[in-house]
């Protein structure tokens, strides 16, 4: 558990105290093939890894180049193809991995993403009620002025989520894969420009 300094709020302690609760949650939720893959991800990531191989791959063409001159048969001669098959199965259990390592980490950020979805959602509907709630206040207090203010009580109300997400497909943020592009305005198209 996360202690804050005295300087810190703590607010801060509970919040770190939060995520790691949940990074511990997903950990444990993880199978023991999954944090082997995680682990192998982690080695294959690092610069050792090519290091490594770079120097397998000289040390195999060296040894079998040097055979000859040393009286020894070459156990893989040119065009080495012992070591082609052992790099292309290297090749494959690599990206295998890799890949198996970044759909675990895509559903770990999807969660994420719904995590943080769901507390931006909570706290505009806190936004919402204190809004709403200050202009209730506002009204019943005698001595300020009532006076109706339209940003106000447009703020007061709850955002729908799905209603902005129409809003930002229909403005363009968002590419909707069903639509046909539009082209830039200004751009000639393909059967004019051949003319």
């Amino acid at each position: 558990m996360a202690h804050p300094s005295s300087d810190q709020p703590r607010q801060l302690g509970q919040n770190i105290d939060s995520v790691l609760e949940v990074h511990k949650r997903e950990s444990e939720h993880r199978s023991s093939p999954h944090r082997l893959l995680d682990r192998i991800s982690r080695e294959i990531g690092r610069p050792l890894y090519i290091i490594a191989l770079c120097a397998f791959v000289a040390g195999w063409v060296s040894l079998n180049q040097l055979a000859p001159h040393l009286g020894l048969p070459a156990f893989d001669p040119l065009p080495f193809p012992l070591l082609a098959a052992i790099l292309a199965l290297a090749a494959l259990v690599t990206t295998t991995i890799i890949l198996v390592a970044q759909n675990l980490q895509a559903r770990v950020e999807q969660q994420h993403m719904h995590i943080a979805l769901q507390v931006n959602l909570l706290t505009e509907q806190k936004v919402a009620k204190i809004i709403a709630l200050l202009e209730e206040l506002r009204r019943d207090l005698p001595m300020v002025k009532d006076r109706y203010d339209p940003q106000a009580a447009s703020l007061a109300k709850e955002t729908d989520a799905l209603q902005v997400l129409t809003a930002i497909e229909e403005g363009g943020l968002i590419d909707d894969p069903s639509q046909p592009q539009s082209k830039p305005a200004g751009t000639p198209d393909r059967d004019q420009s051949a003319a």
